[in-house]
């Protein structure tokens, strides 16, 4: 495993990378409502990344193997039960749904990576609390991103905090270092044991980006190639952000 520190000048490259990720975040939540199709939304954020010199990391991506189908969009769009790298076809969102939005770029060199689900309308009292939990079963995985603690402590605190509301989280599917490029190590697990993998130093950076299963952690490839849902139907939920470690605890880059 090599993982590359970042100089103090790289992290600033990637903060307004990440800035335009949470700009495209803040557009979408007047933008999702009954009705909307992933379709057009995918085109708005395609839109706000040309305004902003920002080239989409997803779109065309072809993952591993190489013989993969390439990612038809410029955004994972994934509803209900689909975990993650849902296709942004002409569904129309109804009142009800959940939907994960991944937005991925690279800015002047740089990526920017973060995941928001949000509700669409009114949800149910199972799904706003699936929400609320996923969310903060992030920034708790966030907090225990410290310098000289292990890189599992993170996934321990998310799993732990999880289980204890009745969730699951998906093993198989976890965070990653990046940078230049969308996917470098260390591979971030988003549940436990805890003291395990590398210790944490300054000038790492990688998303913290677990899946919340409502259910069961199993889950199926859909035949698109890249839908990912649980196996027992359950509703799921992601949040991401990209962090980078430092002396005073970590920092966030894909905000505003």
């Amino acid at each position: 495993m090599a993982i590359m520190l970042k100089r103090p000048q790289d992290v600033e490259a990637m903060r307004a990378a990440g800035k335009i990720v949470a700009t495209a975040f803040a557009q979408l939540k007047e933008d999702i409502r009954p009705g909307v199709s992933l379709r057009e939304l995918d085109e708005r954020v395609a839109a706000l990344l040309k305004r902003e010199g920002a080239e989409p990391l997803y779109q065309g991506y072809r993952g591993n193997p190489p013989t993969h189908p390439p990612f038809p969009g410029v955004i994972c769009a994934s509803v209900n039960n689909q975990v993650c790298h849902g296709l942004p076809t002409e569904r129309r969102l109804s009142e009800g749904d959940i939907v994960g939005i991944d937005i991925g770029l690279k800015y002047k060199g740089w990526c920017g990576d973060s995941c928001v689900t949000y509700p669409v309308g009114r949800v149910t009292p199972q799904a706003a609390r699936l929400l609320e939990v996923a969310e903060a079963a992030m920034w708790q995985g966030i907090h225990a991103a410290q310098v000289g603690r292990h890189l599992s402590d993170i996934g321990a605190v998310i799993q732990a905090y999880a289980a204890g509301f009745g969730y699951s989280v998906i093993y198989n599917w976890g965070g990653h270092g990046i940078g230049r490029n969308l996917h470098e190590d260390p591979s971030v697990p988003h549940r436990g044991p805890g003291g395990q993998g590398p210790k944490l130093r300054p000038g790492m950076i990688f998303t913290v980006e677990p899946m919340i299963n409502a259910g069961g952690p199993e889950w199926v490839l859909l035949r698109d190639g890249w839908t990912v849902v649980t196996k027992d139907g359950a509703l799921s939920a992601q949040f991401e952000h990209t962090i980078v470690i430092t002396p005073d605890g970590p920092g966030v880059l894909s905000k505003l």
